[in-house]
């Protein structure tokens, strides 16, 4: 497989279930359905971290977050672990990053020859309320998800203008330029996340009465468990929403805002092919992870549902299978290999004990629907870890803390609708998942871990109380901007 360019598309908050190559033809994505027709579509693909820093901490350094420590929206990556883009650039590789990123700071080197239009966690602070754990704050800051929704406009929409029209600038600056090596290019839009307002002619594109219903909540699971009792007394978006309406509303514009980035990123695509590169350029587009956008009565992130932790993952390009679609679970981890092996560049020192593989590779193997990834959960509205394997037929959700876990059978319930940890005739599995995780790690210890790290972090600016009267906000603003708190009522 000879060494190509790489451009990466990273939207932010981009449910996997969203797009219409996924089969959801009330989900208009023309450009990355176009873009999955010549290449391969992995269906089975998952964040490590449901939550942005997290996210794409284990996105930079191929590590999870027990292992790189980047908890939660306040502890972000700086650089101290090695990125991809450290290998590449020790390599000879350019490597250049246009949008948002959500690491420490512009400062630290994280492994970018140039940062365009960078967005980093805020004041270099982030959210320090979801590191207020276990005892959780009640996220007032929700009111802004649930109240800011319709037609209209929004600076993350011009934000996401300049990052696309940056992109194609460089692209088209790219083609007449000399690379003795190929480039990668990291292209990171922000939207679909919130605030979930969309520009009118993408809102007008899903009516109302044409909407499908919402997926319904295990009324029994989030009444009798502890955890969830707990996570939905902390994220309170229900109680803002005035009717199903509004609720509709939301979708309306979340979906209206897929199709936005959607369009962005047709303009990247584009501006790929007229500068003539595409023949020499590999292109994946993914997500840092997925919004449960009112499935179970969820918004946002921060669970472990297909909505939630999964990503989209679309790959095309010189070798590259056309048209096919993987059942194969791959991860966020899988990139850091997979960037590397795609533009030629070694492995460093202490690469071997990365978990993730190569997606080239995963591509060219055929489906191994056996594979194993994970993912973990340390962020707000977290009373304790969270732990999730999925692997063949199952995933497993381990809680720490002593709460029972869950079990969902993919093969014949591929929406989890049906926990079905407590059937005997599933003991033999959630036995043997259990056994797995425990072999991997010690969910108590690291649950332990990021909570004294978490503790530590709050004591230092101020403890818990001072830090809830100060007020939230619930997303980063745009660089130069200022950030919208919101103080308890």
């Amino acid at each position: 497989m000879r060494p190509t360019n790489m451009l990466i598309l990273m939207a932010d908050q981009h449910n996997p279930k969203m797009l219409g190559c996924r089969g959801h033809d009330w989900v208009k994505t023309p450009k990355l359905d176009a873009l999955a027709e010549r290449g391969i579509q992995f269906d089975y693909a998952y964040t490590n971290s449901a939550l942005c820093v997290p996210a794409r901490a284990g996105f930079a350094t191929g590590r999870y977050p027990h292992d790189n420590k980047c908890w939660d929206n306040a502890i972000a990556y700086d650089g101290s672990q090695p990125s991809w883009g450290h290998r590449l650039q020790a390599n000879g590789n350019e490597v250049v990053s246009i949008g948002k990123l959500h690491y420490t700071n512009e400062e630290d080197d994280t492994g970018f020859n140039e940062q365009i239009l960078p967005m980093h966690i805020n004041g270099g602070l982030g959210d320090l309320h979801g590191s207020i754990r276990p005892d959780l704050p009640v996220r007032v800051q929700g009111r802004q998800y649930v109240e800011e929704v319709g037609p209209g406009h929004t600076k993350y929409q011009d934000y996401d203008k300049d990052i696309t029209s940056a992109a194609c600038d460089w692209l088209k600056n790219k083609a007449e330029a000399e690379s003795e090596k190929p480039w990668v290019c990291f292209v990171s839009l922000i939207g679909p996340h919130f605030p979930i307002i969309a520009p009118q002619e993408y809102y007008d594109i899903y009516p109302l009465d044409e909407l499908p219903p919402f997926k319904p909540a295990d009324e029994e699971l989030f009444e009798n468990h502890p955890w969830w009792q707990a996570f939905n007394k902390s994220f309170i978006y229900e109680e803002f929403f005035r009717d199903d309406e509004h609720r509709k509303i939301t979708l309306a514009s979340y979906l209206g805002l897929c199709t936005f980035m959607d369009a962005n990123m047709g303009k990247v695509i584009k501006a790929l092919d007229d500068a003539g590169l595409t023949e020499d350029t590999r292109i994946i587009y993914t997500s840092d992870h997925g919004d449960n956008i009112g499935a179970r009565r969820l918004w946002g992130k921060s669970t472990m549902h297909e909505e939630s932790t999964g990503v989209p993952l679309i790959m095309a390009g010189p070798d590259i299978p056309e048209g096919q679609i993987s059942e194969t679970p791959v991860s966020l981890v899988d990139f850091f290999p997979t960037i590397l092996d795609g533009a030629g560049a070694p492995m460093g020192e202490g690469d071997e004990t990365l978990p993730g593989d190569s997606l080239l590779k995963i591509a060219d193997a055929g489906d191994d629907a056996e594979r194993v990834v994970f993912a973990e959960y340390h962020g707000a509205g977290a009373t304790s870890g969270v732990f999730m394997i999925r692997g063949g037929r199952y995933k497993y959700i381990h809680y720490t803390g002593g709460f029972d876990p869950e079990l969902y059978d993919m093969e014949v319930d591929p929406e989890e609708m049906d926990n079905v940890a407590g059937d005997p005739n599933y003991a033999d599995a959630l036995a043997g998942l259990r056994e797995y995780l425990l072999e991997m790690l010690d969910p108590e210890a690291v649950n332990a871990e990021a909570l004294a790290d978490q503790a530590a972090l709050i004591e230092k600016h101020g403890g818990a109380k001072a830090l809830i009267a100060k007020g939230a906000a619930n997303n980063t603003p745009v660089p130069g901007t200022e950030q919208v708190v919101i103080k308890p009522e």
